[in-house]
């Protein structure tokens, strides 16, 4: 059997859609006039569909330029890895050596039709200037039947983008022109899973997954947060910063209309939580640095200013956090939480993560030419973009294991490095502003400027730490697997 990665997007189209002009990409040189294939398909699976919930597709394919016995899986990257045999007879069934082949998924469970596709697919290659094919476009009409009792016709419209010879920045290319004419990427990884929909186990994905646990996460939390319970305030705050950064990243995959509104009502939720923990992490840091002075440069009524300052902005801030979850904005989030997501593809996935690392990395290149101290606005928002690039990079740990984990861990060390610098700049603005509330009180300020200095030099420190933990968060070794 000859095997094959199949580098591919998918996209669902209106029935009147236009594709539009695709020689005027850049690496493009000319569109094939249209070449039109009748396939016909016929896929296997077990009774329970044990194929089909492990994003394993059995073929027999007549017609096109591939006929014949196909077996695609999903890599750890996203992408598909694809197994060809020659055409045989349908009349005996799956040929032996390619039930053997996905026997590590159904066992001894008996292989059966479970979908017949008919596709008529006009197909446009696109070449280089030497004539090299780049990729294909598949424009493809869709008729399937899902075999059973009853059995369950649809029909549709889909494109398909796949990588022949040509870069992969040509599918960005490729997508942004079929985006800029009505195409959205599909909904369904294949046209088998859009043909089961209905009779496929609930099963999950790493963004579904990852997006309930954010939410449950959130609720969880709730009665913590009433009680006034510190940790359960940072649990829910963490959580719904994650949702709200997943919904971002992942939004060009996700339904906008209902997405966007949330990732608002998110933002003011978590506006709400981190007044509350803001001021206590605040309070317990300075606290701990004022314990650790020596008495004699501890002059006039630090430790009890902050407090005070502090405590009564936390317990204001507690106040409107309780009224909030009580209030009707609150329930209807939490309403919203629990609607159903979108599915995307695993490749769509993994190219989403890639994108958010490129725009972190970017971000920290820009703090570069940055001179101090407008460089401390570039490396906080270097800060958040990692952050989000972490969250994106846990969404799709499932798919991939230790490997994300590991690149995980590199991006939390590098995030921690840029947020302990930025931790010191609040800290060092809020000691100078409670310096200026002493002066005009008549009290000694030694103690406030004393502690502000320290903070610079506690930011100045995390700074140089910032080059290693950069380099093993951009290390190869650790984003090898997602191509980037």
């Amino acid at each position: 059997m000859a095997t094959t990665t199949e580098v591919e997007r998918k996209y669902d189209v209106p029935v009147d859609f236009t594709v539009p002009d695709l020689g005027r990409l850049p690496a493009v040189a000319a569109v094939d006039e249209p070449t039109e294939h009748r396939l016909d398909a016929t896929y296997y699976d077990t009774t329970d569909l044990r194929l089909a919930a492990n994003h394993v597709t059995l073929r027999r394919r007549s017609g096109g330029n591939d006929a014949g016995w196909h077996i695609k899986r999903p890599t750890e990257d996203g992408e598909r890895t694809e197994e060809h045999a020659p055409l045989t007879s349908a009349a005996g069934g799956v040929p032996p050596e390619l039930s053997e082949q996905v026997r590590d998924v159904t066992g001894d469970a008996l292989l059966a039709p479970v979908a017949h596709v008919r596709t008529r697919r006009v197909e446009r290659p696109l070449r280089s200037d030497d004539g090299t094919v780049l990729a294909l476009v598949a424009d493809d009409t869709v008729s399937t039947e899902a075999l059973g009792d009853p059995a369950v016709i649809q029909r549709w419209r889909e494109l398909e983008v796949e990588l022949v010879d040509g870069p992969r920045e040509l599918l960005d290319d490729v997508d942004t022109a079929l985006r800029a004419a009505g195409a959205r990427p599909s909904r369904s990884a294949s046209k088998l899973a859009r043909a089961l929909a209905d009779r496929l186990p609930a099963g999950s994905d790493p963004l579904t997954d990852y997006l309930r646990a954010q939410r449950d996460a959130i609720r969880t939390n709730e009665p913590g947060v009433r009680a006034g319970d510190p940790e359960a305030v940072h649990d829910m705050r963490v959580a719904t910063r994650r949702l709200r950064s997943t919904l971002r990243t992942f939004r060009p995959l996700l339904d906008a209309d209902r997405t966007e509104p949330l990732r608002r009502e998110l933002h003011w939720l978590a506006g709400l939580l981190g007044g509350v923990r803001d001021g206590d992490v605040m309070a317990a840091r300075i606290t701990e640095e004022v314990d650790g002075l020596p008495p004699d440069q501890v002059l006039g009524p630090v430790a009890e200013r902050v407090r005070e300052r502090l405590g009564t902005r936390t317990a204001r801030a507690r106040e409107e956090l309780v009224a909030a979850l009580d209030g009707p904005r609150y329930q209807s989030l939490v309403e919203v939480l629990d609607g159903p997501p979108e599915r995307p593809s695993r490749s769509d996935l993994f190219r989403r993560v890639r994108k958010t690392l490129r725009r972190a990395d970017r971000s920290l290149a820009d703090a570069d030419r940055a001179e101090p101290p407008e460089r401390d606005v570039p490396l906080h928002e270097a800060r958040k973009a990692y952050k989000r690039a972490r969250y994106a990079v846990e969404t799709v740990a499932p798919l991939t294991g230790k490997r994300a984990k590991q690149l995980t861990k590199a991006l939390t060390k590098l995030q921690d490095v840029l947020g302990s610098h930025q931790d010191a700049i609040v800290t060092g603005q809020l000691l100078r502003e409670l310096g200026a509330e002493a002066e005009r009180a008549g009290e000694n300020t030694f103690t406030y400027g004393l502690l502000a200095e320290r903070q610079h030099e506690a930011g100045e420190l995390s700074l140089a730490k910032l080059p290693k933990a950069r380099r093993k968060a951009t290390r190869r070794k650790v984003r090898r697997w997602l191509k980037r």
